[in-house]
């Protein structure tokens, strides 16, 4: 994944509803949520939740799916990872990880 497309899904993230939303649909698994559920589960405005899927699916980080009237969302774990190998590639210069603080 490429920087730009990093920060523009870390800026779509930065968002509490747009990460309310995602963290759900990865919950969810490959298979999503309805969007009414998801309007329901969070407490959001049909309205409201088309404005952030939006930000969201042009992010790339979820993906639409229509079943008959219904709207479907899901994760695009593809993306989700790409994005957490970019930001960790170089993690501790390439040692194991250790969970206190030491610096570099």
């Amino acid at each position: 994944m490429k920087s730009a497309q990093v920060v523009k899904a870390l800026s779509a993230l930065a968002q509490p509803t747009r990460l309310a939303i995602f963290r759900l649909l990865v919950v969810c698994g490959v298979d999503g949520m309805a969007a009414g559920q998801i309007a329901d589960k969070l407490k959001v405005s049909p309205a409201n939740l088309s404005f952030h899927v939006k930000t969201l699916t042009h992010a790339e980080l979820i993906n639409q799916r229509q079943n008959g009237r219904f709207l479907y969302y899901a994760a695009n774990f593809a993306a989700m990872n790409e994005m957490l190998a970019y930001l960790t590639e170089n993690c501790c210069a390439g040692n194991a990880c250790e969970l206190e603080n030491k610096p570099c």
